[in-house]
């Protein structure tokens, strides 16, 4: 079994990969990226199964996924990702994935869900796309967090924000630390991206 893991977070990435290979002796290599992953598949041998991370460099979302898919030579391919929002895994299942798998899912179910795709069946576990940690995600963000967070995912400056709302530009940058903060952002953009994820906007 062949298994092709695109993943920037090493720890993650590596963790798994033993996991694969310690219990049903998995032949993992691991890439930190889309393009190296395309590389891979492009240049290398085949694979039985490619997992791709959501939010990693060069995905730019769901276009990943497509572009992984055109190039895959049969290959499954499935999208794992801290983010557990059932929106975006109905549409990665609609573009073609085999699976959905959220970074917390159990052990024994990953390895089931890695058997499923490879004999051809899709791996969508609603019972955790429908998380409490979603909820919780929500009711940590303050209404104006929410506010300034709905101008992000409208592309608005956080002048333009702080315009529509009245208050102070230093008060919007404020916000925007916060909130991406509690989402696990890394930037503007990827408060935007967890946000839609998770239908806040």
């Amino acid at each position: 079994m062949r298994v092709l893991l695109a993943d920037d977070h090493e720890l993650v990435a590596q963790t798994i990969a033993a996991y694969l290979r310690s219990e049903i002796q998995a032949d993992v290599t691991v890439v930190p990226n889309l393009p190296d992953a395309l590389h891979q598949v492009g240049t290398h041998r085949s694979y039985d199964l490619i997992l791709l991370d959501l939010n990693m460099p060069g995905m730019n979302h769901l276009e990943g996924l497509d572009a992984m898919l055109a190039a895959a030579n049969g290959a499954k391919v499935a999208i794992i990702s801290g983010y557990s929002g059932r929106i975006v895994a109905e549409e990665a299942i609609a573009r073609g994935a085999s699976g959905y798998l959220p970074k917390t899912i159990a052990p024994v179910s990953l390895l089931s869900a890695v058997r499923l795709m490879i004999a051809g069946e899709v791996f969508l576990p609603f019972a955790s796309l429908i998380s409490a940690e979603e909820d919780t995600t929500i009711s940590a963000l303050t209404r104006r967090e929410l506010q300034v967070l709905q101008g992000i995912c409208e592309g608005k400056s956080n002048k333009e924000i702080a315009r529509t709302h009245e208050l102070q530009e230093v008060t919007v940058k404020l916000h925007v630390k916060t909130l991406s903060r509690k989402l696990g952002a890394k930037n503007r953009t990827h408060a935007a991206m967890i946000a839609r994820d998770r239908q806040l906007c």
